[in-house]
């Protein structure tokens, strides 16, 4: 039907799924004339899809509005919080129970002081209650006083609680968010993705990062392959140098030196393709011992695929969009060797083919069947084509596990040379994938269709379940054709970004489903291993595992591999229980197998003890679920902070069991970053979100959340130290209108711009000296100890302003006409030092000043004055105590000044002196930078050198800590050979 009025008389029934998340599968069937058709995937136009290789489509609508598969996984990840926001609610009860106690304090002071103020039957306040109407100060129901008394205080005294810092710190956390999407630092121009924080509630657990859990491919490694190696009838083809083999030469001590022809600089310039041999190029093939096998490994390569080619109008050439890079290496590979996949439809694919015979290239279309896709259980997809000479052919690729065991007996004629090289190459680093094929009869072929056909037009939810135990049927008797390599690169920066945050006292796990020896190589190049480094490899591919495994009793197979991994584990802990630091750094392997015992309740203490006491763990072969369980178990067990990054639909539960999960925006789908913490487009952008804004908002929100419960405690205490000398009165020393905008505007905007602009370095500095990092793991700026030191401030300047103030004032004459003041002029001038004080205090504290800051710190002293004088000129109904307060009576006195700047001076200089002493003689490590930074030595050696000694954790791995190692090498062999 391609004319809309065909659809007049258009009848049909769509059976599907209900509306689910879930972006990769789709399962229904459409019913048209008796027919019985299966939609998948295939079939499904998402929401926001964008056409290609077609004008226009006709659909029917299934879901809309919240019922689409986007909008459903829209949703943002779990809700997670801070460890500091947890240990703020922490200190918000105990300032709760501060003023519990105040209160309570000073209603039994109260009871007790109203109960004696009766004597001879007289009240001797009689003031306080001059008309008997109340029983607040009635001396014959001191008890019920003292309960009236305990409400009262916790009105006045709940200025304690800084309501507003939640308010406060969700600002102060959106704007540094905002910071973070605008960091071009992080901004990826390839593919046009800056860094993007999807929620603000973890800025600070950025910068108490103990242990990173990544995944391998698209995260470290660019998930852009190139075909680079093959192995066809035994024979391994490619001359090229993979980066795992450079640092392998480099390892050994011979560095690699490739030379480099104009030609394979142009065939290196092919994305997806870096081949270079001779033998099989420009059609040499055909000359190859085993041309026929060769003819059938392009083929396959050319056709069991689901890549889309897309030819460019202007230039005729062909590029292919394919569903991962591997794919679409594979098809550029066969049409730069010689069979060009040019056209794709529903039921055919056509290629250019070059013929052996005549050397020329001729067009050969093959009818697409059946495709057997891949899944991640299966680890392998196959085609059914009918060939033009009508030959039924099963072409399929997968892993080595589960290609080997579907040979025919007929098949294996090059299977040991096959496995030496794919052997080889997971040494190199390369990813390999297994080639096979068969022919199929009609009747075996026509049975398949028939059943394979009836499971796909299920609409049951377990319909590709059957389809695979369909497929699994006619997946066997394989004849091997070869294998293919493609190399993985690494991203730019990795190694570097690595052996930076090892620098800062960082732990990196690797968790990923490539083979061991790949995992292996691709850590030594990217310095996570070096050599020198004790390897425990905890393995399943032992001897006596593969014997186990053929065994006929499961369960007694099972229990014998969990005894086996189990004592692997215990002679790594005693390895690890026996080295010193001469022996070098651990590093623990173990393959997919053996991490699902070393999971088990009873094994996962003693592999974590171990894993926790290496210095890098790489896990092999595993599956999504045990990347999540991985990641639960250093979470949980250790209570540090675990950041997990990932880039695929297989990270997702990873990330989202971590503290903080970061996705990457790379080529393997959105799915990832939809459930991630942070997005950003490459590994190494990890470095400075970690090292610069990590630590900055780290700072930032521990001290802003010190000095918010400062200023209130200050304020507080001075309402609480004038109750005490007033007998527990409950009348406030401070207006009202005094009370309710302290926190509004006097002393609020000071406390956002420290945390939204203040450096304690610069982010050069940050990244030049990652030692500073570990003043957030450590968490030295919000420990308890350095609470209680702001608290106690706090407590210490009230009582100064407040002692200072009455004694200063009490019985003095306040101006020239003898007037002494009362409590409106002693209100207004604690009030005044608060101000002062809280204001210049956060002058002291800021250690990078911008103009923003200075506005709000002078503004806020500036404003006071202000409102003053503007709430001071209102009419007295309005200003009550405060009318022209400042005006005629403080302004007007020497006295005020001066009591305000001896006041200032007296309270700050406890801090100042203790800060000096500390800064001089016991520095953190952000001001011990500062220190030499000011002296012009930051970039001398033996000062960075001296930095990276005060380490709690020395560095491991990175190229740091392996010039480290071959320099302390070298060092003791001059030492043995004088």
């Amino acid at each position: 039907m391609h004319e809309d009025s065909n659809f007049q008389n258009f009848k049909a029934i769509i059976r599907c799924e209900d509306p689910n998340a879930n972006l990769y599968t789709f399962v229904g069937s459409l019913e048209l004339e008796e027919q019985q058709y299966p939609l998948t995937p295939q079939q499904l136009l998402l929401r926001d899809s964008k056409l290609r290789n077609t004008d226009c489509i006709y659909g029917a609508v299934i879901f809309t509005g919240r019922d689409t598969k986007v909008f459903q996984n829209s949703t943002g990840p779990p809700s997670k919080r801070s460890k500091v926001e947890r240990r703020m609610d922490k200190i918000i009860y105990f300032l709760f129970g501060i003023l519990v106690l105040m209160s309570f304090i000073g209603s039994i002071f109260f009871g007790i002081a109203t109960r004696e103020d009766l004597q001879d039957g007289k009240m001797k306040r009689w003031y306080l209650r001059p008309d008997d109407t109340t029983a607040y100060y009635d001396p014959k129901r001191a008890a019920v006083a003292a309960v009236l008394h305990f409400l009262t205080a916790l009105m006045l005294y709940g200025y304690l609680i800084p309501i507003s810092l939640y308010v406060s710190i969700e600002i102060v956390k959106i704007l540094q968010s905002i910071f973070i999407n605008q960091d071009l630092h992080m901004y990826y121009e390839e593919t046009d993705k800056p860094a993007r924080a999807r929620t603000s509630n973890l800025n600070e657990e950025l910068g108490q990062v103990d242990t990173i859990l990544s995944d391998k491919t698209g995260t470290l490694t660019c998930n852009s392959m190139e075909f680079i190696k093959c192995s066809i009838a035994g024979t391994s083809y490619g001359r090229g140098v993979t980066e795992v083999e450079r640092a392998m030469a480099r390892r050994k001590g011979s560095p690699l030196e490739e030379e480099v022809t104009e030609e394979q600089e142009d065939k290196a310039s092919i994305k997806g393709f870096n081949f270079e041999d001779e033998r099989i190029m420009n059609g040499s093939w055909v000359n190859e011992p085993h041309a026929d096998v060769i003819q059938k490994f392009l083929r396959l390569l050319a056709i069991c695929h689901t890549a889309l080619p897309e030819v460019d109008e202007e230039n005729g050439k062909i590029s292919y969009e394919a569903e991962s890079p591997d794919e679409a290496a594979f098809v550029i590979a066969a049409r730069e060797l010689g069979f060009e996949f040019y056209e794709r439809t529903q039921t055919s694919i056509s290629v250019h083919e070059l013929d052996p015979v005549t050397g020329t290239k001729v067009e050969r279309s093959y009818s697409l069947l059946n495709v057997l896709e891949f899944s991640s259980s299966r680890k392998r997809m196959s085609v059914i084509v009918r060939s033009e000479e009508g030959t039924l052919l099963l072409l399929s690729k997968g892993a080595d596990s589960v290609m080997f065991e579907r040979l025919a007996e007929n098949g294996r004629e090059f299977e040991e040379q096959t496995k030496e090289h794919i052997n080889e190459y997971a040494d190199a680093g390369l990813r390999t994938l297994i080639l096979a094929y068969r022919e199929l009869d009609e009747k075996e072929y026509k049975q398949f269709n028939e059943e394979f056909t009836e499971a796909k037009n299920s609409v049951s939810a377990d319909r590709e379940e059957l389809a695979e135990e369909i497929a699994e049927k006619i997946e066997k008797n394989l004849i091997l054709l070869g294998a293919t390599a493609v190399e993985d690169k690494l991203q730019n920066g990795v190694p570097e970004c690595i052996d930076k945050l090892a620098q800062a006292g960082i732990k990196l796990w690797v968790l990923t489903g490539d083979k061991m020896e790949t995992a292996i190589n691709i850590g030594f190049a990217c310095s996570l291993l070096r050599q020198g480094m004790r390897q425990v490899i905890i393995s399943s591919e032992t001897p006596e595992s593969k014997t186990l495994e053929k065994s006929e009793d499961k369960s007694a197979a099972a229990a014998a591999l969990k005894a086996s991994v189990l004592h692997q584990l215990i002679r790594g802990k005693e390895l690890l229980d026996s080295s010193n630091e001469s022996l070098g750094p651990l590093a623990l392997i173990i393959d997919g197998k053996s991490l699902t015992y070393a999971l088990e309740d009873d094994v996962k203490d003693l592999f974590l003890e171990l894993a926790i006491g290496c210095a890098s763990v790489i896990c092999c072969r595993s599956s999504p679920k045990q990347k999540a369980l991985v990641t639960r178990l250093v979470k949980t067990k250790t209570s540090s902070t675990t950041l997990a990054i990932g880039d695929g639909a297989n990270d997702v539960g990873m990330l989202q069991e971590a503290d903080i999960g970061v996705g990457i925006s790379g080529v393997e789908g959105m799915q990832a970053v939809m459930s991630s913490d942070i997005a950003i487009a490459q590994f190494r952008f990890l470095e400075r979100l970690l090292l610069v804004h990590g630590h900055w908002c780290y700072r930032r929100i521990s001290s802003m959340i010190c000095y918010f419960f400062y200023k209130n405690i200050a304020f507080g205490f001075t309402l609480f130290f004038f109750e005490a000398y007033a007998s527990f009165s409950g009348q406030p020393v401070y207006n009202d209108w005094f009370l309710s905008l302290y926190n509004v505007f006097f002393t609020s905007l000071p406390v956002i711009a420290l945390g939204v602009f203040d450096q304690d370095v610069s982010a050069r500095f940050c990244l030049k000296f990652p030692l500073l990092y570990q003043e957030g793991v450590q968490n030295i700026l919000f420990s308890w100890t350095r609470i209680l030191g702001w608290a106690l401030n706090g407590v210490a300047n009230a009582a100064i302003i407040f002692f200072f103030c009455i004694h200063a004032m009490k019985q003095q004459a306040f101006r020239k006409g003898g007037e002494v003041i009362g409590l409106e002029i002693l209100g207004t001038t604690m009030y005044t030092c608060v101000v002062w004080v809280v204001n210049c205090q956060m002058a002291l504290s800021v250690t990078y000043f911008t103009y923003i800051q200075h506005l709000f710190i002078w503004g806020g002293i500036t404003f006071w004055y202000i409102f003053l004088l503007a709430y001071g000129a209102m009419d007295p109904y309005i200003s009550t105590t405060a009318y022209k307060v400042f005006i005629e009576a403080c302004a007007p006195a020497p006295s005020f000044w001066l009591i305000t700047l001896l006041v200032l001076m007296s309270s700050l200089l406890p801090y100042f002196t203790y800060s000096a002493i500390q800064m001089r003689f016991f520095p953190l490590h952000h001001q011990m930078i500062q220190w030499f930074r000011s002296d012009g030595q930051t970039d001398d050696p033996e000062f960075c050198q001296m930095v990276r000694q005060r380490s709690l954790r020395p560095t491991t791995v990175g190229y740091t800590a392996r010039f480290e190692a071959s320099s302390r090498d070298l060092k003791a062999k001059l030492e043995d050979s004088l």
